[in-house]
Formats: structure tokens, sequence, C-alpha cells
């Protein structure tokens, strides 16, 4: 043992700061597992604080309040899986024919989005659809067309969104797709050219069968967050008007104007954690049907 410890010592020590890590975000939170079934008080403590049960969990199955924001959510959220992982496979493919002298540039390019705020994102749809000075709003009153309400009407909510999501995540999906794509073996590819394919049927016939497993991998860990939404894009690009909660009112949005209003932390943390026990939920039976159909694609 001592032998080994030695030998690996210097591996040992790299690892370190990333073991660390996983202990203290990951394992130590596990602590306030307690808080849904308490009713904390801060003079008391977690542990001192008087259970309530399930008390905390009635705010989420009261009313229509939970059936409207766990439709957004997952419709949300499945729209961002297809479409998204559909979009960044095709870019992916794409790049994938490109020179690699051009390629760095465009990823570059598509990666750009991701590092933004959504804080910064949302002044800048702002500006396209204010009312008043929105260069949109400014197009059509020069057609001579009246200007759209875009923070009063929910029904264009869906399709802003959707782009918003898409144009945020479309570069860091691709890339990820291109490096499965740097993995091939170019002997594939030679011998389809020996055959006479096309660059269309080298795609569909070698690269999307022989990044399939990525592609469901990451499909799968996407429908474990299923039931988390991205609270930047809810929250900062909708200026969260309250006449647009119909359409972009999902869990998390709900949860912090619960928490906001009513200061309750045990309420908030029930909803976190009917998140997760549904998130892990969904992992097991995605897997669970993947590994029916193809074992070898399934995560265990």
């Amino acid at each position: 043992m001592i032998r080994a410890i030695k030998k690996n010592f210097g591996l040992s020590m790299l690892a370190l700061p990333g073991f660390l890590l996983i202990i203290l975000f990951n394992y130590v939170p596990l602590y306030g597992m307690l808080l849904p079934f308490k009713s904390y008080r801060y003079n008391l403590g977690i542990w001192n604080s008087p259970w309530v049960g399930f008390d905390n969990f009635g705010f989420l199955f009261n009313g229509d309040v939970l059936y409207r924001v766990l439709r957004n959510t997952l419709l949300y959220n499945m729209t961002f899986i297809v479409l998204g992982t559909t979009l960044s496979v095709t870019i992916a493919l794409l790049l994938y024919e490109l020179s690699r002298r051009f390629v760095k540039a465009y990823q570059t390019i598509l990666f750009i989005p991701y590092f933004i705020s959504w804080v910064v994102a949302g002044f800048a749809f702002r500006s396209l659809f204010d009312m008043d000075y929105g260069v949109i709003n400014r197009v059509l009153v020069s057609l001579g067309e009246e200007p759209i309400l875009w923070y009063s009407d929910p029904k264009y909510w869906p399709y802003i969104l959707v782009a918003a999501a898409v144009w945020k995540g479309l570069g860091y999906g691709s890339v990820i797709y291109y490096a499965a794509l740097m993995g091939i073996d170019s002997e594939y590819y030679d011998a389809a050219k020996i055959d006479g394919a096309s660059k269309i049927r080298q795609a569909i016939s070698i690269s999307v069968p022989m990044i399939k497993p990525i592609v469901i991998m990451m499909v799968i860990l996407q429908i474990g967050s299923i039931c988390y939404s991205d609270f930047g894009l809810f929250y900062n690009v909708t200026l969260n008007s309250s006449l647009l909660y119909k359409t972009t009112d999902v869990i998390d949005t709900f949860v912090y104007r619960s928490l906001i209003d009513m200061g309750d932390i045990g309420m908030a943390s029930a909803a976190g954690f009917f998140q997760s026990i549904v998130g892990f939920c969904l992992v097991l039976a995605t897997n669970y049907i993947v590994k029916k159909i193809n074992p070898e694609n399934s995560l265990f």
C-alpha cells in the first residue's frame, strides 16, 4: 500500500484539488437535504429546526401553478434537447468538412455567445424588442405597421426563448461533437471514398453512427436535468414580466419568486429536492430504455 502511494504520489497530488472540490461541493452539501423536511429557523440552525415532514412540498402541489410551471419547464427543455442536439451535430459535421485553418475561427465565433451573461443578453434582447426604441418595432413603424408589445404578449416568447437558448448553447455542443468526430479513424472515410460515397453518404453512414454513443450520453445527461431551467434565460431575457408568465414561468423562476416573497428556505429546498428526484428517475428510466435497445450505448 505504502509502495503504491509513493509510486503514484505525483499523480495523486494532481488529482487532489479535483477530489477536494468534489467533496466540498458535492458531498458536504448533502447535509442540506434535511431542509425540505424542516421548518428552518436561523437561530436554531438546520439540525435543531423542527421537523415538518412533507409540509414544505404543499406549496408546489396546491393550485394550478404546478401544472403551468411544470408544463413550461418540460416542454422548453425537451425542445432545447431535440433542437439543440440536432443543430449541434449538424454544425459539427459541417465544421468537420472545413479546412483545419478555418475551423478555429468558426469555433470561436460560435463559442462566443456561450460566455455572454444572460444579464448582458437580456439588455441586448431589450434593444431588439423594446416598445419605443427597439430595433424591430422601429423597422415595423418605418414600414407602416403597428409596433408589437413584445413584453406584454406571451404568444411570441416560446419562439424567442428557444432561439435564445439555441444561440447561446450551439457553440458548446458543436465543439463536443466536433471533438468526437476528430477521433474517428480516417481509414473509414478513405474506404468510403474508394467505394464512391458522397460527403452526405459518409456523414450518414460513418460520422453519425460513430458519434452516436457520445450523442446518447449527452442526451441522457440533459434529460437528468430536464426539470431544471436556465434561470438567467427565463428571468433576465423576459425582464421577469408578469404578463408573460403564461408561457415563460418555469420551476426555477417560480421558486425564486416564492423565496423572495415568503422567505421560506424550506419551501425552496423542497422544490430543488423535487427537481433532483425527478431528474434522477428520468436518468435511470432513459438509461434503462437505451440499455434494452443497445447495451453498448448505455451509461451504466
